[in-house]
């Protein structure tokens, strides 16, 4: 069996407009994503990231070049709905995947559309549910939950269709600190404990802390790839294109500027007290 989860080749996508130029939000990418990864991919608005997660659960099909989901080309159609059981999608608004009014009906929604036995779906609806942490829920109407509690639910319902892989759409963007929190621990814990494949999008640089490895875009393009400490070393680069890097980093940074040694690979407060 390949390791290969997503395997991206020489993907372009260009927007139509209404001038009929076109505007190019991917070009030329290559990225393969590894079974089992936790991979974080990072760019500030319009860097073309949540253009590469369309293509990856195949709701865009790349202008020129090709995307696979587990060796499936996702130009074929016939092979469509099994692209989109492989890898599950997570969006930015938990509101707008939301669909039923009641957290346990919402969570078999995707089930009930593959035609699963009933049986089995209550079965994957009270796992979901416990994974994602949220059981005493079940009989709760989603839009009474926290901002927190609606992701976590999103994520149980496609967590309920079994993927091998979640794509996750900047799904902290709209939520405060607090959940915020519960959704990167739940991320983190499909990962490590469920063995999903992760791709988590994000603007936010903490979130990619954790990682296997970060891609970072800029343009339409990956202008950097490896992991957190490698990626987190290049402050200068980073302020570069408009992202902000994690405070410990930043003050690492400034320190060497000072003329103090600090190792380029400082992630956290401890490291950069011990470094000291």
């Amino acid at each position: 069996m390949s390791n290969e989860m997503i395997n991206i080749e020489n993907a372009t996508y260009k927007y139509s407009t209404i001038d009929e130029q076109g505007f190019t939000a991917l070009k030329d990418v290559n990225l393969t994503v590894n079974r089992g990864e936790f991979l974080v991919v990072l760019g500030h608005n319009g860097s073309g990231k949540s253009t590469l997660a369309k293509l990856m659960n195949a709701l865009l099909l790349p202008t020129s070049g090709n995307v696979y989901v587990k060796g499936m080309d996702t130009k074929n159609e016939e092979k469509l709905w099994d692209i989109r059981q492989s890898a599950g999608m997570v969006f930015q608004n938990p509101d707008n995947q939301l669909v039923a009014t009641i957290v346990e009906e919402d969570v078999a929604f995707g089930p009930e559309n593959q035609g699963i036995d009933p049986k089995e779906i209550r079965q994957r609806v009270d796992q979901a549910l416990e994974i994602v942490e949220m059981s005493k829920y079940k009989k709760h109407a989603p839009h009474l939950l926290s901002g927190g509690q609606k992701q976590r639910i999103a994520i149980a319902g496609v967590l309920a269709m079994n993927p091998d892989c979640i794509i996750l759409d900047e799904p902290t963007a709209m939520l405060d600190p607090i959940g915020r929190k519960e959704v990167m621990d739940t991320i983190k814990k499909l990962n490590k404990e469920q063995n999903k494949t992760i791709v988590h999008i994000t603007h936010y640089m903490e979130e990619a802390v954790e990682a296997d490895r970060i891609v970072v875009m800029e343009k339409g393009q990956i202008i950097m790839e490896g992991t957190p400490r490698e990626v987190f070393s290049k402050v200068k680069e980073m302020k570069e294109i408009g992202l902000d890097v994690p405070q410990v980093t930043e003050l690492a940074y400034e320190l060497r500027k000072e003329g103090i040694d600090i190792p380029s690979d400082i992630l956290t407060v401890e490291e950069l007290v011990m470094a000291l």
